[in-house]
């Protein structure tokens, strides 16, 4: 799949988003990378599974007016490792929702065993 077209797929996801929800995120960037740079990887990908994606930065329920963070955080989504994993544009799309939605889960606080608990 071209970027400009796995992009679009990403910012629908965004896109999708309930108002409540979309209103909330502040300083944070989402961006597309092919794959992790390799010590990203080395930390992140466990048992053989692909990193799909990597939110970097301070979570909502951390983050206090005593201490603000003042870089914005960032979404990495990689694209070929979410094409590894898929065989149809269809699976491309439903991985690229899941993966948006697992990463803006750690921008709100989740860990992994609550995103797991909700499904992603």
């Amino acid at each position: 799949m071209d970027r400009r077209r796995f992009e679009e797929l990403v910012a629908e996801a965004l896109d999708r988003l309930p108002a409540y929800f979309r209103e909330k995120l502040d300083n944070i960037a989402v961006i597309v990378e092919d794959e992790p740079p390799p010590e990203i990887a080395e930390e992140y990908q466990r048992d053989g599974q692909l990193l799909l994606g990597l939110y970097q930065g301070v979570p909502l329920p951390e983050r206090s007016v005593w201490s603000p963070y003042p870089y914005p955080d960032v979404i990495s989504i990689y694209q070929r490792n979410i094409e590894r994993i898929c065989r149809t544009e269809e699976e491309i799309i439903q991985q690229v929702q899941e993966t948006v939605m697992h990463e803006l889960g750690h921008y709100f606080g989740m860990d992994e065993e609550k995103l797991r608990d909700l499904g992603l």
